[in-house]
């Protein structure tokens, strides 16, 4: 951001949702570490070229591993996106280092978040006080993160006054920039409460478009020790029903249905605010990919790789 300044159609079985999923998924992200992408050889076989590859930066990860990871993903031809969570960042010296390296080996792309340590290391919080900082002079996209269930770290008493709030903030730094900014959510696995969120973000004027946070593929307990690990929100019902159904218990969660949702709703009201898909290979970043194809997602290129 200058921040201030496979088969033929006709042979190959229709993707489940037909061609309104396929439309949706256009364009997906995904999110690995570098610990998972080095067990993906190239991912040039799994993705489509230009897809955006979020880089998730875990406390204690060396920013050394971050920036070899963000230069081998970028040499074949993706958009990298690293995270920079506040809380783990010491001073502006250490930003504005991190910011460097990566510039260094091509990333111009950020998702700028808080991060999910209870105390900060050291002078920064939140992300606004990295937004605020002028580091990320350069950069073509910034990306901030979305809480469609909330987020009880930011708004302790179960309510959703301060997220909201720091959206209209971001929103509004957005407009007096040129930087290019979306809002990458959670996971999440009920529809119906997204398309509220989305509904209201619109309403409140929130103009930020929405990348909706989907898990991939995975075995049930799995996705259940994740989606308790990372706060998610009352949509968590959908797993424990699933749980109890012993017919379903040991079979994969796949995001069908919830994608399918979306995707049905997004083609009646074209205006609607979910711009993209953002995975959570939470299964695998092989197994995402794969179903990501079977249902048509490796059909185009990202909308906007920039």
């Amino acid at each position: 951001m200058a921040l201030f300044n496979f088969r033929s159609k006709s042979a190959a079985p229709s993707p489940a949702g037909g061609g309104t999923l396929e439309a949706f998924l256009k364009g997906y992200s995904i999110e690995v570490m570098p610990r998972t992408a080095e067990k993906i050889e190239d991912f040039r076989a799994l993705l489509p070229e230009g897809t955006r590859v979020y880089i998730a930066h875990i406390e204690g990860t060396p920013i050394e591993d971050m920036v070899a990871t963000a230069q081998r993903i970028g040499a074949q031809g993706f958009a990298v996106m690293p995270h920079f969570p506040a809380r783990i960042i010491k001073d502006k010296a250490t930003l504005t280092d991190w910011v460097a390296r990566y510039k260094d080996v091509g990333v111009s792309q950020g998702l700028i978040l808080a991060g999910g340590v209870a105390q900060p290391v050291g002078d920064f919080a939140t992300s606004m006080q990295l937004l605020e900082s002028g580091a990320f002079e350069g950069f073509t996209r910034l990306h901030v993160a979305g809480h469609p269930e909330g987020n009880k770290d930011i708004d302790p008493d179960g309510s959703d006054r301060m997220v909201m709030e720091a959206a209209r903030w971001k929103t509004a730094f957005a407009e007096r920039t040129d930087a290019q900014m979306a809002m990458a959510t959670q996971f999440c696995f009920d529809a119906g409460p997204v398309i509220q969120w989305v509904d209201r973000l619109q309403a409140e004027g929130i103009a930020l478009p929405v990348h909706i946070g989907v898990a991939g593929p995975a075995k049930l307990q799995t996705l259940i020790k994740f989606a308790i690990a990372c706060g998610v929100g009352p949509s968590l019902k959908v797993l424990q029903k699933r749980a109890l159904d012993v017919t379903k218990l040991l079979l994969p969660y796949e995001p069908t249905d919830f994608l399918t949702e979306l995707a049905a709703h997004k083609a009646t009201k074209p205006g609607f605010g979910i711009e993209q898909v953002h995975f959570f290979p939470l299964g695998g970043i092989k197994t995402n990919a794969e179903w990501v194809t079977a249902n048509g997602g490796a059909s185009g290129k990202p909308a906007r790789a920039a």
